[in-house]
């Protein structure tokens, strides 16, 4: 696995090394040791899979707040996405900095989102699919968000939004 640091402290993609030959490829997705080996939370503790029949379809920015306060380790597995993080930890070089990639089936790049962020991400294709894993267990009690359109972000996505629950609408703006 390649690790490739971003503007966002803590935050990589993840390019899986693939191990070519006449049948295919194999690659890893995840390896507890070579996260550990970088100093990166390696224990996973849930595996969530999100569908979005809809491109345009947004879903976030969501954290979970302290003391359940989760890494996720994210890849597509069908269609494409802009995914994005965003710092939300006061004490961080890159607070309010965010970071977006696009993450498709067919390049098999994850993201990984640190502790302390919030994540989103707009589908590009019809028929997309995402798998997660994060590091604690979903706690409805500690599930919160920030807004899309947040000015002080000023996150760039790169295609008009057309879906959006109202939950994600409600989110409020940072209260810096």
């Amino acid at each position: 696995m390649l690790f490739e640091q971003v503007v966002v402290k803590g935050a990589f993609i993840i390019e899986p090394e693939r191990r070519m030959d006449e049948r295919g490829f194999f690659a890893r997705m995840f390896c507890e040791r070579e996260l550990a080996e970088r100093g990166l939370v390696s224990g996973i503790r849930q595996i969530n899979t999100g569908f979005s029949p809809r491109a345009g379809t947004l879903r976030g920015l969501h954290y979970q707040a302290l003391p359940h306060a989760e890494v996720k380790i994210v890849r597509c597995v069908r269609g494409a996405v802009y995914d994005v993080v965003v710092d939300l930890r006061p004490d961080s070089p890159t607070f309010k900095q965010w970071f977006g990639a696009e993450l498709t089936a067919d390049n098999g790049r994850l993201l990984y989102a640190p502790e302390g962020t919030a994540h989103g991400y707009l589908t590009l294709t019809n028929d997309t699919e995402l798998i997660y894993m994060t590091s604690k267990s979903y706690a409805p009690n500690e599930a919160r968000g920030v807004r899309f359109n947040d000015p002080v972000f000023n996150i760039v996505w790169p295609a008009e939004v057309g879906v959006i629950s109202k939950a994600d609408l409600s989110w409020p703006l940072l209260d810096v």
